[in-house]
């Protein structure tokens, strides 16, 4: 079980295959397990790292206040011990964030950023997602993770053939720590980074499910301030679509990043 010692904090990761380092970063309250049918078909061609970060799965679960700027501090010191530079950077849903940290703070380690079924804040600008926030938070506190997780589970997984899938985020979000999870949660609301996006300068990909809690048009008008991004949209999905369509999802990244990749190539053989 591979731990990384890190200021304040010991990690767990998982890493796989070799080539150009591609960082996978899950969702809140989940762990790397969220990545498990997508990292195999990635490492063929691409070293992959999946960690948990703190707080969440294996990590250590320090005590004190969580947030997006610790959780991508925590991130790229772990890609600096391993001696990464450059990396594609994947992120499901709060992983997206960080991703997004890591891209306006480290922008010479972010070679690139595909952001799954996320966004660049998390800012309630609306009374339903205050409401939406503020019953999570009091689910959370009240009842515990494992009856947040069953109220989570259908949402994610509504079809009757996804029995297991629901069993599994269940148990998965069931076992967390109730007080890093309640902080960890905490600590997303709030967070932006929408009025640095212009200084993003990597290329983009922006994968946004069609059944997803945020709609496209959200994920377009912050596609469309970035330099230089595109949005596709992942078909027959929930939130958590490297999940119920792991194909389609490895699919997607592996595409963009071996375009990335023979661009480079090419802009080599001709320099």
């Amino acid at each position: 079980m591979p731990m990384m010692q890190l200021e304040g904090v010991s990690l767990h990761y998982e890493e796989s295959g070799a080539g150009t380092p591609v960082l996978l970063l899950h969702g809140l309250g989940s762990s790397g397990q969220d990545w498990e049918l997508v990292a195999p078909r990635l490492a063929a061609h691409h070293r992959v790292i999946v960690p948990d970060v703190r707080g969440h799965g294996r990590s250590e679960k320090p005590k004190g206040p969580y947030g997006v700027p610790l959780f991508a501090r925590d991130v790229a010191s772990l890609c600096d011990r391993l001696g990464l530079e450059r990396v594609h950077v994947v992120g499901l849903s709060m992983g997206g964030m960080i991703g997004f940290q890591l891209a306006v703070e480290r922008p010479e380690l972010v070679r690139s950023l595909v952001v799954v079924n996320s966004g660049p804040d998390m800012v309630p600008g609306t009374m339903r997602m205050k409401l939406m926030f503020a019953t999570r938070m009091l689910l959370l506190k009240l009842l515990g993770p494992k009856t947040l997780a069953r109220v989570i589970a259908p949402k994610l997984f509504p079809k009757p053939e996804q029995a297991e899938l629901r069993k599994r985020v269940e148990e998965s979000i069931g076992a967390n720590d109730p007080d890093a999870y309640q902080r960890a949660t905490r600590g997303l609301v709030g967070w932006s980074v929408l009025e640095r996006l212009k200084d993003i300068t990597c290329p983009v990909l922006v994968l946004a499910s069609d059944r997803d809690y945020t709609p496209l048009s959200v994920k377009q008008a912050y596609v469309d301030v970035l330099r230089d991004a595109r949005l596709q949209v992942i078909h027959d999905s929930g939130h958590a679509s490297p999940v119920d369509q792991p194909v389609p999802i490895s699919e997607a990244v592996k595409g963009f990043l071996l375009e990335l990749e023979g661009v480079a190539r090419a802009g080599r053989s001709t320099g």
